[in-house]
């Protein structure tokens, strides 16, 4: 079994529904960065991450730098890990209603261009082959991860907070839970 960190972004500049769609890290978000790094890098040599991979999105990718930085690797950019997409019939403006309809309800009932279900279960995939892995991810990715692991198909099971950081385990072929990140007093918003 190896470790793999699953790390939610830190506290972007902007939240999802304002004017900037893909905002980078505030002051406090890119501290959360520098801490998520100072936490991985801590760990005995044999935990520790050798990859970073991350969402394109550039609040991941922000978060992602000062780990990869510290490693002397290059971020490994993959949409696997990245926002649940959105339905494409829904305007920028639209989103925030969504996703506050989609985290009241269970994956197989959110609607949208794509079965939720089993974009949830190819995020959880994409993971089983990245032993030793940082991975930089999303609120609602992280969700479609932790709720699989849980046997719990409601989509809010987690509430991870900025640059909180989960321990899971692969074998190469399963990803196993074996700490929950530090939760987030309130939502996401």
């Amino acid at each position: 079994m190896s470790r793999l960190f699953l790390i939610r972004h830190g506290k972007p500049a902007a939240t999802w529904g304002e004017a900037d769609e893909d905002p980078g890290l505030d002051a406090t978000g890119k501290a959360q960065a520098e801490a998520a790094r100072d936490a991985l890098m801590a760990l005995p040599a044999e935990q520790r991450p050798t990859r970073v991979v991350s969402s394109p999105l550039r609040r991941c990718r922000e978060t992602a730098m000062p780990t990869a930085e510290a490693l002397g690797v290059e971020i490994e950019i993959d949409p696997a890990v990245g926002e649940i997409p959105t339905p494409k019939a829904l305007s920028a403006e639209d989103r925030p209603a969504w996703l506050r309809e989609v985290f009241q309800g269970r994956w197989a009932d959110a609607k949208g261009d794509l079965d939720y279900d089993a974009w949830r279960r190819e995020v959880a995939a994409s993971l089983a082959a990245r032993g030793g892995t940082a991975v930089f991810s999303h609120y609602v990715a992280i969700n479609a991860v932790m709720s699989l692991l849980a046997h719990d198909d409601r989509v809010l099971v987690f509430r991870p907070d900025h640059a909180s950081i989960s321990t899971l385990e692969t074998d190469g072929a399963a990803v196993t839970l074996v700490e929950r990140g530090r939760e987030a007093a309130t939502g996401v918003l």
